[in-house]
């Protein structure tokens, strides 16, 4: 089992989630059913995201603060998240 099977079985899921919303859109589906769903699958791709820097944090940060290398994976987080500050 890889690392990110979790945010595998996640991002499989909103993808499947995405193609329904897809469809519902093709099928003139109510506008008010297609948010929610486009909204339920924004919640799953926030949850794998949050999966993923977890890990990132338990793994790479991790080796990273051992090596004493801890400085250039703390940009990288500290970029991830203004990059969220602006999108969410």
């Amino acid at each position: 089992m890889t690392k990110h099977a979790q945010s595998l079985k996640l991002l499989n899921t909103a993808r499947g989630q995405l193609e329904a919303v897809i469809r519902m859109v093709e099928e003139n589906a109510y506008c008010v059913d297609i948010s929610k769903q486009i909204l339920a699958t924004i919640a799953l791709l926030k949850r794998a995201n949050s999966v993923i820097l977890k890990k990132h944090i338990e793994t790479c940060v991790k080796n990273a603060l051992q090596q004493g290398d801890f400085e250039n994976k703390l940009k990288e987080l500290e970029e991830v998240f203004r990059y969220m500050e602006r999108i969410l």
